[in-house]
């Protein structure tokens, strides 16, 4: 008996085990078969203000088109939340005019935004503003739910309704449009305030009475008056042992703290080296000092040799890219640290990455001792690597327990935007060639003058090896280098140069002379210069300056055609880059030539900076 009893307690344990792994089973059956919802991302349209929208972060989908005037956008980087949240997205450069997905996230209002003309769209200034937003490529933070509608601070729908100010609330019958000075509007938050009759959103201005903010987490859009996209090399070389690598670590961290990182001041990325280079994070992957001290304390090192030269070629290269969050308002800036000495060259890979507007500061720990000496492959790779050997970008410290005293130094020159002479720029970045008719029609006097109208615009540029160059053809029926590109480094020496120029006096060809300039100068032009064409002409020319002028246009030679007298204007544009009225000029007399000058440098300026630095 007992054991049958036994038996059936056996039993109907075996069965509920049966039943518990099958429900089991059909639990995860049933899981595998429930799917997660999809994400989808909200639509909008171009005139969509991001004030509008009350969420906090969020992703969208931008239509084509949004480049237009019509939808305006104020600030730079950061932008007020009365902007248009599309139109935004492509001054900002993380789009373009086809559109595409884009994240939005609002920060705190800012007490001005400045104007700017980037990518197509010309961003207008703006004094205050009670809420930003700055604009990031569409990639979903882990953990972070975005949502698939969005919330709007109207019923209307975002295609149909007006602006933030469309919704109209008056305290009284008093408060009518025309019958009292103000009108009482809410604002998304529901707090009143008064709109001054007669104030324009549209041009900038703003209520006196600021407006209330929404609840936010208050997020540091970085110092602006430290505007730098800033590149640090560190060293991972197996040579600096893991007690050295720790403290660089350190004033990586500290330099993070004190620069205040946000994307309306400095953002910072870091890239280690030893055999091969390596980023760890670029310029827009942290957008806080807290976020990027906690990235850097999670750096590991790479070991290998100490391959600086290698280093700086990868940056100049990969490093400095709209892709990668580079700005082109921002300099860019390179600090270099080296425990002891590189075991390749610098010289080469550094002149190529200042010739590319790359500011190059050099923090050197621990020299080599006299019997060391003999293994540098380059004596003296500081100096040849750095912007300037005047002392201001070079750091040399004697003990690694040092290294954290050039922390307020290395801080304030690096944010010392005036002082960095390297950052590219209209005035130091470009090869200048000047044409120069020295037919019989000019005569000596007006060659002179000639001469001094090129010493006047050369006078307004960055002279040396590294910055702008200027080279000179004179012409007739002939063609004659004054001087080349690579002549003379220093203003002083250009200057002497043009004043020594002799006339020559001859017949005119025009199109002879573009071909010759575009041999003799402009082929020996450096890959990352802008290569720029000033051609003077008094007449028309005796050959054809079409074929020529056209072959100018196709090497990417950006050209000005100036005529004086009798010069043919059909020939002078012709010769000029597209529009031609920013690159063709005419004057009646040869003593008008100076009035020229302030134009011909603002188009040159106002053209480099429409195009991306790097």
């Amino acid at each position: 008996m007992r054991t049958v009893v036994l038996t059936m307690k056996a039993s109907v344990i075996e069965m509920f085990l049966v039943l518990l792994v099958t429900g089991v089973h059909s639990n995860k059956e049933t899981a595998k078969k429930i799917k997660r919802p999809k994400f989808t991302v909200p639509q909008i349209n171009c005139d969509v203000k991001a004030g509008k929208i009350i969420n906090p972060e969020f992703i969208v989908k931008c239509p084509a088109g949004c480049q237009d005037p019509k939808y305006h956008v104020y600030g730079t980087d950061v932008y007020a939340s009365y902007s248009s949240v599309c139109g935004a997205a492509v001054h900002s450069g993380v789009l373009d005019n086809s559109g595409g997905k884009i994240l939005v996230r609002k920060v705190a209002g800012q007490s001005g935004y400045k104007g700017s003309y980037s990518n197509g769209v010309q961003s207008l200034s703006l004094p205050r503003w009670r809420e930003s937003f700055i604009v990031l490529e569409s990639k979903p933070k882990k953990g972070v739910t975005y949502p698939s509608a969005l919330t709007y601070s109207s019923s209307k729908s975002p295609v149909a309704q007006a602006d933030l100010w469309s919704t109209t609330t008056y305290t009284s019958s008093q408060n009518r449009p025309g019958a009292d000075p103000g009108i009482q509007r809410q604002d998304p938050s529901g707090a009143a305030f008064q709109k001054p009759v007669g104030v324009d959103v549209s041009l900038g201005l703003v209520p006196k009475e600021e407006l209330s903010t929404q609840s936010l987490e208050p997020v540091s859009l970085g110092d602006p008056n430290c505007k730098i996209d800033l590149s640090f090399l560190i060293d991972g070389s197996t040579s600096i042992g893991k007690r050295r690598f720790r403290i660089q670590k350190q004033l990586l961290a500290e330099v993070a703290q004190a620069l205040d990182i946000g994307p309306g001041g400095p953002l910072m990325g870091v890239v280690q080296y030893g055999d091969n280079p390596a980023t760890h994070f670029n310029l827009k992957t942290h957008m806080n000092s807290r976020d990027l001290k906690t990235a850097i304390e999670k750096i590991t090192q790479r070991g290998g040799l100490s391959n600086v030269g290698r280093a700086i070629s990868f940056v100049t290269k990969n490093f400095f890219s709209k892709a990668n969050g580079n700005r082109s308002g921002a300099p860019n800036v390179v600090v270099v640290m080296v425990d002891g000495w590189p075991t390749d060259k610098v010289e080469e890979a550094s002149r190529l990455a200042r010739e590319s507007g790359i500011n190059i500061f050099f923090i050197t720990i621990e020299g080599a001792a006299e019997n060391e000496k003999q293994y540098v492959v380059e004596p003296n790779f500081a100096n040849k690597a750095v912007c300037r050997t005047n002392g201001f970008y070079s750091f040399h410290v004697q003990s690694w327990f040092g290294l954290h005293k050039t922390l307020q130094p290395l801080v304030k020159r690096v944010c010392d935007t005036d002082r960095l002479a390297c950052s590219k720029t209209c005035l130091n970045s470009a090869d200048i060639g000047f044409v120069i008719d020295g037919s019989s029609s000019v005569g000596t006097g007006n060659f002179r003058t000639v001469l001094q109208f090129v010493t006047n615009l050369t006078k307004e540029f960055e002279i040396s090896d590294t910055d702008t160059r200027i080279g000179a053809v004179q012409y007739t029926y002939e063609q004659r280098l004054e001087f080349g590109f690579d002549k003379y480094s220093s203003k002083p020496d250009i200057l002497s140069a043009i004043k020594r120029v002799g006339y020559w006096s001859g017949g005119t060809s025009t199109g002879a002379a573009i071909n010759f300039a575009l041999e003799q100068l402009f082929k020996k032009s450096k890959p990352n210069k802008r290569k720029l064409m000033i051609l003077i002409t008094d007449g028309r020319s005796y050959d054809d300056v079409r074929i020529p002028a056209m072959a100018a246009h196709l090497k990417g030679v950006i050209t000005y055609a100036i005529g004086v007298a009798w010069a043919a204007q059909e020939e002078l544009e012709v010769i000029a880059t597209h529009p031609a009225r920013d690159h063709s000029f005419f004057v009646d007399e040869f003593d008008n030539l100076y009035q020229y000058v302030p134009r011909i440098i603002q188009n040159i300026c106002t053209e480099f900076n429409s195009q991306p630095r790097n």
